[in-house]
């Protein structure tokens, strides 16, 4: 509960239903929506028939499952760490989750002092491999600290391996970062990462589906991604193999309408394939922050002109670069056959040619020009002379 006061019968359901559910349940979620959470609560406190969608065997599971709950000291429980529960209409619960339908969260357990919504408005997800190159950490780690330089929350998942890169890069620029757990929020894991996960609460913020003390599985894992996913504007894979959980991640975002975005690797890397198979769909290539941002930025946040280094000819007037050309690689040419190539007039191309004599482009030879041997090396190997 994020506020004071008691929690009602609906909160408590709610709380209830998280020890009930699997994350992502979207029958469950059906009955949510119909019945309200108290409703479905007190069918599995009566143990009548089966709800709709359940067949007897889950149903009785279901049934056990709500007999062993206690809410109230799930709820204490989270006071006690630190926690609050977030439901669906409380004033901290993003909104954008709401687009996950009947397989949006019950509410989110959150971990941490600053506002979930309002980070979620301006948030990116950067995800990848666990068994990360170190090219993959050292771009999750780049372009997270980026993005928090420009006042973007950068929320993952807080893994080994790009996650925990990811999560660094922004705790190292003194930024926002969110971390969404498969698992209880006061039991971090993976367990190398409890100091880490803890700097996370302090500066920013930790979320999950799952009660406290609860844990993950490699289920839950994957249906925590659909929560990254829609929390954001949009998603970053940095590396990713063929079967990778970052790819689910994407893959979410993309049916949910929000930015699928990736950074090449070596195409000799296994651990860039996924990226590769995202970047050949609808995804975009990314190679920094400002390609980031221009996707998932407001309008006019465009990335700068992507150029290469500019050359001295590059910096000669229009007229004067295609007499230049008009010049052969090799021997001597007359005036007139310097000005017919140019496609101008006999004096403008002798005017011309004295300017690139001055800028050490061509040099005279009795009655005609040639290229300096200078510029015939910089015109192959693509510099002007000096």
């Amino acid at each position: 509960m994020s506020g004071g006061g008691e929690p009602d019968d609906e909160l408590l359901g709610r709380v209830l239903l998280t020890r009930v559910l699997e994350p992502g349940d979207e029958v469950g979620g059906r009955w949510v929506r119909e019945l309200g959470a108290g409703g479905v609560v007190r069918r599995l406190r009566e143990g009548g028939p089966a709800l709709p969608g359940a067949s007897a065997k889950r149903w009785a599971g279901l049934l056990a499952r709500a007999e062993a709950a206690r809410p109230g000291r799930d709820l204490e429980a989270a006071r006690d760490a630190g926690v609050r529960f977030v439901p669906p209409g409380d004033a901290e619960w993003p909104g954008q989750l709401d687009d996950l339908g009947d397989a949006r969260p019950l509410g989110l357990w959150v971990r941490g002092r600053p506002s979930l919504r309002m980070w979620a408005l301006k948030s990116v997800a950067v995800v990848g491999a666990r068994a990360c190159t170190e090219y993959g950490a050292h771009m999750a780690a780049t372009l997270a600290a980026g993005l928090a330089e420009h006042g973007w929350v950068v929320v993952s998942g807080g893994a080994y391996g790009v996650d925990g890169a990811a999560h660094r890069g922004v705790l190292g620029a003194g930024g926002a970062t969110v971390a969404v757990l498969a698992c209880g929020v006061d039991r971090p894991y993976p367990r190398g990462h409890t100091q880490l996960i803890g700097r996370i609460a302090e500066q920013g913020l930790v979320i999950g589906e799952l009660p406290p003390g609860d844990h993950p599985t490699p289920s839950r894992f994957i249906l925590r991604n659909r929560v990254i996913a829609a929390l954001t504007r949009g998603t970053v894979v940095v590396e990713a193999a063929h079967r990778s959980g970052s790819l689910v991640t994407a893959r979410a975002a993309q049916r949910l309408g929000r930015h699928t975005m990736g950074v090449p690797g070596p195409v000799t890397s296994g651990l860039s394939a996924g990226v590769h198979d995202l970047l050949r769909g609808e995804a975009a290539l990314v190679t920094d922050v400002a390609d980031v941002v221009e996707l998932v930025g407001d309008i006019g946040e465009l990335a700068p002109d992507r150029r290469g280094p500019v050359l001295p000819r590059d910096l000669l007037e229009p007229a004067s670069r295609q007499v230049l050309a008009a010049l052969p690689g090799r021997g001597v040419a007359r005036p007139d056959e310097i000005a017919r190539s140019a496609q101008t007039a006999p004096d403008d191309a002798i005017a011309r040619l004295y300017e690139l004599r001055a800028l050490g482009y061509v040099e005279r030879h009795g009655d005609g020009w040639k290229l300096t041997r200078q510029a015939v090396m910089s015109v192959r190997d693509g510099r002007g002379p000096g």
